[in-house]
């Protein structure tokens, strides 16, 4: 039998839980972790140039320097999985957004400590923080997973016993999650210190990675109540068992 306390603690952190998982899983899914702010174009050797950029940010290969001068020049935003320009489309007069995914090679790409130029040797620090900065998030939906599994079992099991092990796999789903945010952060201060900004061009940042700023504490939140639903239920049983015997 559990305790009216205890079942409105994992229902809250039932609820907790779906809700950091959906906005997390959101944020993986857009690009609108970072987002530059560029001028008006002027002039048409300005628009040639432009246009040339963004014709080797869809068709080129794939080069740190290049597509992060398109990101400058053209209203780019960036995520986890996601590049993305605003350009003009001249027949409709209407401007769209294109993107291009990172596939799962280009995540494991070295980063140079200068983008672009192969020879001055590889940025050990962007390397791993964008490395990590993909992995993360990953790592934390998996432990969510598992701890919707174990959850589950222990729902058909009708015991309380799990809810522990539960909140500790929140709790480090929580963490990577912050993690991620951190290691996003951290390599593009590192990317526009060895990138400066074109004049006028302004970045900031987007609503995915606030998404998943928030999703990291509703982890946290609900690790924290089914840790202690679990500890309460169990000191409460090793008194209902002590009394029985005396």
């Amino acid at each position: 039998m559990v305790d009216n306390r205890y079942a409105t603690a994992l229902v809250i952190s039932c609820v907790l839980s779906i809700l950091a998982t959906v906005y997390l899983s959101v944020a993986i899914g857009t690009q609108h972790w970072y987002q530059y702010t560029s001028p008006a174009v002027r002039g048409e050797a300005n628009v040639s140039e432009l246009r040339s950029l963004y014709e080797e940010f869809v068709d080129g290969e794939f080069d740190e320097k290049t597509y992060s001068d398109t990101l400058f020049r053209l209203n780019g935003t960036m995520g986890l999985w996601w590049r993305c320009v605003l350009v003009y489309k001249e027949p409709d007069a209407k401007t769209v957004m294109e993107c291009r995914s990172f596939t799962l090679p280009q995540q494991f790409t070295p980063k140079y400590k200068e983008p672009g130029n192969h020879n001055s040797g590889e940025d050990m620090l962007r390397t791993y923080l964008w490395r990590c900065q993909f992995l993360l998030p990953l790592l934390s939906l998996a432990l969510v997973v598992l701890a919707g599994l174990i959850g589950f079992s222990a729902c058909l099991c009708r015991s309380l016993t799990p809810t522990l092990g539960i909140g500790v796999l929140h709790l480090l789903a929580g963490l990577c999650t912050l993690a991620t945010v951190c290691c996003y952060l951290a390599g593009m201060d590192l990317l526009h210190r060895v990138s400066v900004l074109p004049d006028k061009v302004d970045g900031s940042l987007g609503w995915s990675l606030y998404l998943a700023l928030i999703s990291s504490p509703l982890h946290m939140m609900a690790a924290a109540l089914l840790v202690w639903a679990a500890r309460s239920h169990s000191q409460n049983y090793y008194r209902m068992t002590a009394y029985r015997v005396a």
